[in-house]
């Protein structure tokens, strides 16, 4: 008989970026609140995304430790920086395994590579040195206490080559960037037909049928109710679509999607995505 098994979400609370210059409502640059997700059994678990700052690696260590498991993996949904940054720092620490599929790997070494020129121009400092140490899961699946935690390849969402994680036996799903919930979603990488293959990620998440489901990047008053979160992806992307068609510029995009959005957290993605699809 399998073991017990639960999950518990960390929340990293924005965190500033090293831009002078507001976003066009007024706010500072800002990054988004983020997710990272502990599943455990009786004595072991899992971690899904670790965060990127070495105070937000510090936050989630004695949060780890506080729950009293053996922590035997790190699994990575994507390659985007803030996701896995700190993933060797913990791995060390708790001698757990980290694992990613081979195209969040080659995204993962792209970042690596841009570190000097994005992310460590906007977090000065806040970085610690970074490495790609992941291996492919075994029969893309982690074995918990008897437990399997699907790995299910998802295509492009915002960005390349992502992954979610599927736990069965939870009706759960650790779905990454797939999936938003209550933050503004990232669009920069969304041009040539990106908003529709993210369109097809949404819904190989909803084949899943999961009852919950860990958005990446999640307003922590919200719950993890999987068809809430689904729908309004969903509905976010169609906005978009309808909304790019209908303005030429940035700033008129970013107004348009703030009036359907105004409790939306972080406009900066918002502004980050339109400055990059409407050039």
């Amino acid at each position: 008989m399998a073991a017990y098994l639960g999950y518990d979400v960390f929340i990293a609370e924005p965190i500033p970026q090293n831009v002078p210059d507001p976003v066009p409502n007024g706010d500072h640059y800002m990054w988004s609140p983020q997710s990272t997700t502990l599943i455990y059994g009786d004595h072991d678990a899992v971690l899904v995304d670790p965060p990127f700052t070495t105070e937000q690696a510090r936050d989630v260590s004695t949060w780890v430790q506080a729950s009293g498991k053996h922590l035997t993996h790190i699994f990575i949904t994507h390659g985007h920086g803030d996701h896995w940054f700190t993933a060797g720092v913990l791995a060390d620490q708790f001698g757990a395994e980290v694992v990613a599929t081979p195209g969040t790997i080659d995204l993962m070494h792209r970042h690596v590579a841009m570190r000097q020129t994005v992310w460590d121009r906007l977090f000065p400092g806040q970085i610690p040195a970074t490495k790609v140490t992941a291996t492919p899961p075994e029969d893309h699946q982690i074995l918990l206490e008897g437990h399997s935690l699907r790995v299910v390849e998802v295509g492009h969402s915002d960005t390349d080559d992502t992954t979610v994680l599927h736990v069965p036996d939870l009706a759960l799903v650790v779905a990454g960037d797939v999936i938003y919930n209550g933050v503004h979603q990232y669009l920069a990488e969304s041009a040539g037909g990106g908003l529709q293959q993210w369109l097809e990620a949404v819904g190989i998440v909803e084949s899943l049928n999961p009852r919950s489901v860990v958005a990446g990047h999640k307003n922590k008053e919200l719950d993890d109710a999987g068809p809430r979160t689904i729908s309004e992806t969903r509905d976010y992307l169609h906005n978009a679509e309808e909304l790019l068609a209908r303005h030429t510029t940035a700033l008129e995009f970013f107004n348009a999607m703030i009036e359907r959005y105004p409790d939306r957290l972080n406009p900066t993605a918002l502004w980050m995505g339109a400055t990059a699809l409407c050039r």
